[in-house]
């Protein structure tokens, strides 16, 4: 009887052997399937709120600069409202995490230009995978720049399929505008929640609010911002809000504001960040 639990052990053994190495090189088949067809080149690309242009990223780009490890190329685009494009700066030779910034010469505040300006994304967007042939990329806005991106992703993205957005991240985006109703009901907010359905459903995003007194950034509304909430979850994969307090909150300080070049680092860009930052940033996402 001992003899043959023995035996039965040695076999459980032996499967287990065998079985392991297959289970690992299964795991890294898939991951690599995963993967494949993906191009090399992922870029960001950033678009900025009302009254700014492509140079509003300037200040966060330097910040960038500062502290990761890899250096981005920086590309600027200014659509007319005839679609034509200019460009200013490169993307340099195998870069592959390019920063784009997309800005627009009619950049004028208000909801009908916002669904202009989305449309002019478009035809920027169109125009760079052409140029480029990337299909897949991340994507960053600040204020008005985050609803513009909002309303590419759910109506846009999709003429051009076989391109998809690894993860998304806004700051300030007021998703119900000006309002500061617990309630959202402005028509920017409508269409917004009209077309979430059209929102890639693998998507991860972060949306950062900023608060001077923990109800506005001196510009967008605290309830705004957290009016995105409900247009993003159920639709997408990952959806996180992220409030910023402290120094330099207001809302024209917030894109190169440290604690978001913090959290654009990590989140948007997933580079190894010190475990100091990374304790940090994950006590802000604890806190929410």
């Amino acid at each position: 009887m001992k003899r043959n639990w023995w035996k039965w052990l040695l076999g459980v053994v032996v499967l287990i052997g065998i079985s392991w190495p297959a289970y690992t090189w299964s795991r890294a088949n898939i991951k690599t399937m995963k993967n494949a067809g993906r191009t090399r080149m992922a870029p960001v690309i950033m678009v900025p709120g009302s009254s700014a242009s492509q140079n509003r990223f300037d200040s966060l780009i330097k910040e960038l600069g500062k502290e990761t490890p890899q250096k981005h190329s920086v590309l600027k685009l200014t659509v007319a409202t005839d679609g034509s494009i200019k460009y200013s700066g490169s993307i340099r030779r195998n870069d592959y995490e390019p920063f784009i910034v997309v800005g627009f010469e009619n950049n004028k505040d208000g909801k009908a230009n916002i669904d202009k300006q989305a449309v002019w994304l478009n035809t920027a967007f169109k125009d760079l995978v052409k140029t480029y042939r990337f299909n897949h990329f991340r994507a960053l806005g600040h204020s008005n720049g985050g609803l513009i991106w909002t309303l590419f992703l759910e109506r846009y993205l999709k003429e051009s399929p076989k391109v998809s957005i690894d993860r998304f991240m806004t700051i300030a985006s007021p998703y119900n505008m000006e309002s500061t109703s617990t309630t959202p009901s402005t028509d920017m907010y409508k269409e917004l929640y009209k077309y979430r359905e059209g929102l890639p459903n693998s998507l991860t995003m972060y949306s950062i609010a900023g608060t001077e007194n923990y109800t506005s950034d001196g510009t967008v509304p605290y309830n705004s911002v957290n009016a995105g909430k409900y247009i993003f979850q159920n639709q997408i994969k990952h959806f996180t809000e992220i409030t910023v307090t402290g120094a330099n909150t207001t809302h024209s300080d917030l894109p190169q504001n440290k604690q978001i070049v913090a959290l654009i680092r990590q989140y948007l860009l997933e580079e190894n960040v010190p475990n100091k930052i990374r304790k940090q940033n994950q006590r802000r996402l604890q806190n929410q």
